[in-house]
């Protein structure tokens, strides 16, 4: 009987310590703040890289001031406190959403611009790279999402002030883009794939006609059609490639042994 009553006693001490607030949930911070000190402390904290914090704040001012000046801007912050922290998914998850709610906010530009730079540090991550890998087990997908991306800010907002730094961008991209399909020309002919080769330089050529790599995709097509006996078609070629790169490099590689060639490649 004692037992028992020590039993219920004890009961009633948790009760009344609970009902005192010993037990209860840890208090938010953030109660009553104004949608201006949310937006300040998120900021300070976005800042101080402090990143996750950041997002929990944003994320509270909007919810509670989900009508108020500062929201929209809370949900820009907080795609690009995602970017910041490297959360791909996360980031392009809130510009997606942003885009879709406010189509024609004014600030809409910046949310295009940052699309192509969440995808654009992905495509950086992928050429650290892409000499560590077989060049054929990749799809650079992030590299041309980056690029279309800056394409459809430029289209959209001509005049934005980001467009100028998306133009260089889509032009290292499109560099980025043919050198990967002239890894994937090398690897073919290192394999004895000479015509496979031959076709990947000269997509090349019609894909990427002001880039850099036309010129060793052209030297591709050259040794591709020698060892297929394409003799016409090596000739013509080496005619195109003398007349636009008069010193390139490969016409001295190229006279000698496939064995130094490759040298130009490692």
């Amino acid at each position: 009987m004692q037992k028992k009553l020590s039993v219920v006693a004890a009961t009633l001490v948790l009760l009344s310590l609970s009902g005192c607030g010993l037990f209860s949930e840890k208090a938010d911070e953030t109660k009553g703040w104004s949608a201006t000190k949310l937006y300040s402390e998120a900021n300070e904290e976005l800042e101080g890289q402090h990143y996750e914090r950041a997002i929990q704040l944003y994320e509270k001012l909007e919810s509670s001031y989900p009508f108020g000046t500062y929201a929209q801007q809370a949900q820009m912050q907080i795609a690009y406190a995602y970017y910041k922290s490297q959360d791909q998914a996360q980031a392009l998850a809130a510009v997606e959403r942003f885009i879709k709610l406010h189509p024609n906010h004014a600030n809409v530009d910046y949310m295009y611009y940052l699309r192509g730079l969440i995808n654009f540090n992905d495509q950086i991550g992928f050429l650290n790279f892409i000499y560590e890998q077989d060049a054929t087990e990749r799809d650079p997908k992030a590299t041309r999402e980056a690029f279309a991306a800056f394409k459809q800010l430029v289209e959209k907002f001509p005049n934005s002030k980001y467009t100028p730094d998306a133009i260089d961008r889509m032009r290292y991209l499109v560099n980025a883009m043919a050198s990967y399909e002239v890894h994937v020309a090398r690897y073919y002919y290192r394999r004895g794939a000479y015509l496979a080769a031959a076709n990947r330089a000269m997509g090349i050529m019609n894909d990427y006609r002001d880039s850099p790599a036309i010129e060793e995709a052209l030297f591709i097509m050259i040794r591709s059609y020698d060892k297929l006996g394409m003799t016409e078609l090596r000739d013509d070629t080496t005619r195109v490639f003398k007349l636009n790169y008069p010193t390139s490099k490969f016409l001295d590689e190229g006279k000698k042994a496939d064995r130094q060639w490759w040298q130009l490649w490692n």
